[in-house]
């Protein structure tokens, strides 16, 4: 007999220190900046707004992922969650360029390689991971942590990073390797799905404004 699907919820964290200066956080551990906690009590709200009780909350290792959830606490959909620490979620090792002013990175290197090793799907990344191959590890986490929890009629929430959200977003769509260039993962956006239930992905996708300011240089 076949079961109500659940909700999927894609929320990228809110900004932190290194986002508000332009900087590649990748794997590093950063604080949210003040806008970032800041922006987390509107994010709940219109969390709210939605009317959608989640069941299950999954972050990644980065904190800036738990401290957003943290701070979303006042949520009422959010009252009886429960949350999961799924590593297969956290964002892309930027290796060499960790830590670089993306800025200066792309006046060194152009726009157009600049353009296609921050946005591309498999261009090298000097001690770092491609788009793909963060694929690689986002795939398999989504088919064993969160689709049987939505085969069960769960709602849940992924709270995760610009990457690693493109990446889940490139299987759910069915989104072309010469396509995903021009998809992003905005912050202080949600992008609300209904999947299919054998395979996962995308039957209904939706994207929520949350009506924070949004800035240019992430």
């Amino acid at each position: 007999m076949e079961t109500n699907m659940g909700t999927l919820i894609l929320l990228r964290h809110t900004e932190s220190e290194w986002n508000a200066k332009g900087v590649w956080s990748g794997i590093t551990d950063v604080e949210l900046s003040d806008k970032g906690k800041a922006d987390r009590a509107v994010v709940a709200k219109s969390l709210d707004e939605l009317g959608i009780r989640i069941d299950v909350a999954v972050y990644t290792d980065q904190k800036r992922t738990k401290e957003t959830l943290d701070g979303m606490c006042a949520a009422e959909v959010l009252a009886h969650v429960e949350t999961v620490l799924v590593p297969g979620f956290n964002e892309r090792n930027y290796g060499e360029y960790t830590g670089m002013d993306k800025w200066k990175v792309k006046e060194e290197l152009g726009e157009e390689q600049f353009n296609a090793i921050r946005r591309g799907w498999d261009v090298p990344f000097p001690n770092g991971e491609t788009l793909k191959e963060v694929y690689e590890r986002v795939v398999p986490a989504y088919q064993t942590h969160v689709l049987p929890r939505l085969q069960r009629g769960e709602n849940v929430l992924i709270v995760a990073h610009g990457n690693s959200l493109r990446a889940l977003m490139k299987y759910l769509d069915s989104i072309p390797d010469s396509e995903i260039a021009k998809l992003e993962m905005l912050m202080n956006q949600m992008v609300v799905y209904q999947v299919d239930q054998a395979s996962g992905l995308k039957i209904n996708k939706e994207v929520v404004d949350t009506g924070v300011a949004i800035e240019s240089h992430f």
